[in-house]
């Protein structure tokens, strides 16, 4: 058991190459399931793709077709191939970044919610990469939108458990739960997903981001405003319209819980980075936690480049922020939330 604290040293994210804007994604989608939608249905769809606050989305595919065909068994292969590539990607980008080598990792978790695979990713990712076989695997399934910051509290637990070197590594591949039919939550879920990973250096050497504390909230009752339900053997997003309210007020709790954890006020916080989730997650949690509107021009940036990458979102951000520039000493909360329904939030120091 090591007593020193915790360090984020490097973020790298990592997308497909492959990317289609939100005019030329509702064309192909209305053009392809023309004979089921209904009129109502092709409204939702132009209303809710052409929407401003996302420009483009990235998805693992060579072309976009390919998702309206695919069988199960296919959809799972694509699912673990291209989970596999994109985490690999940025855990090599993540351990380059700090002059790192994979023999020098002895912990590795990965969380995921857009693919059930067994054994999990982690063995896929250690074998890619060249892992020691005595590292250890930890893969998380199920966390949604939010699994980034349980994810970083297992991989601290782990490197104060070890020491040396622990990764964290979100992963979806949102277009292998691609469905489409007149629900909302379909549409919208269309709107808004897209492909991604990213992946977090730990260390206990002070640079990067210091972990100081954090926390989760979880609200079980109302679990049906957000989650994957299966139909016919596959997953389908279920989306309440009244999610926005529900995660503005589980995030404010949250970030009172973190911030009652030291002697920190909210006017104390410069940085915030925010899971995405849409336009109008992001404002109902601006408005409830009480969040000044400029200091989430990251949050916005990723959601216009990228969508709603679910659970690695939220580390695109923290990294979109540290581009922009963070000073030594600055406090950041890390916020994300999603299928529990859960919030999670973690409050860090740049070093």
């Amino acid at each position: 058991m090591t007593n020193a604290r915790a360090y984020v040293a490097s973020i790298v994210s990592a997308v497909p190459h492959f990317s289609v804007s939100q005019r030329s994604a509702a064309d192909l989608v209305r053009e392809h399931f023309k004979e089921t939608l209904t009129p109502r249905s092709m409204g939702l769809i132009r209303a809710t793709f052409e929407h401003p606050s996302i420009a483009k989305r990235h998805f693992a595919v060579d072309h976009p077709g390919r998702i309206f065909e695919e069988s199960q068994d296919e959809r799972v292969e694509r699912f673990t191939r291209e989970s596999v590539n994109l985490a690999a990607q940025a855990v090599t980008g993540a351990l380059e970044k700090v002059g790192l080598s994979v023999q020098e990792v002895n912990g590795l978790v990965v969380n995921t919610c857009t693919g059930y695979i067994c054994p999990g990713i982690s063995t896929y990712l250690a074998q890619r990469l060249g892992l020691s076989p005595r590292a250890r695997l930890y893969d998380l399934v199920g966390s949604g939108c939010g699994g980034a910051i349980p994810n970083l509290q297992v991989a601290e637990s782990i490197l104060r458990m070890t020491g040396g070197v622990v990764v964290s590594v979100a992963v979806e591949i949102c277009s292998a739960a691609f469905q489409m039919g007149n629900d909302l939550s379909l549409i919208l879920s269309n709107a808004l997903f897209g492909d991604g990973a990213a992946a977090a250096v730990l260390w206990e050497k002070p640079t990067g981001f210091e972990l100081h504390s954090s926390t989760g909230r979880y609200v079980p009752e109302q679990r049906e405003a957000i989650r994957f339900v299966h139909k016919g053997g596959q997953l389908h997003n279920q989306l309440s319209t009244d999610l926005p309210k529900l995660v503005g007020k589980a995030a404010a709790d949250v970030v009172d819980d973190l911030l009652a954890l030291s002697a920190l006020s909210k006017k104390d916080i410069g940085g915030w980075a925010l899971h995405t989730g849409g336009e109008k997650v992001i404002n109902a949690v601006r408005d409830q936690v009480g969040i000044p509107e400029e200091l989430l021009r990251a949050t916005r940036r990723v959601l216009y480049q990228y969508g709603n990458m679910s659970s690695p979102t939220v580390w695109f951000v923290l990294d979109e922020m540290l581009q922009e520039g963070v000073g030594a000493g600055q406090w950041c909360v890390l916020l994300a939330y999603g299928a529990g329904l859960s919030a999670h939030a973690c409050l860090l120091r740049k070093a």
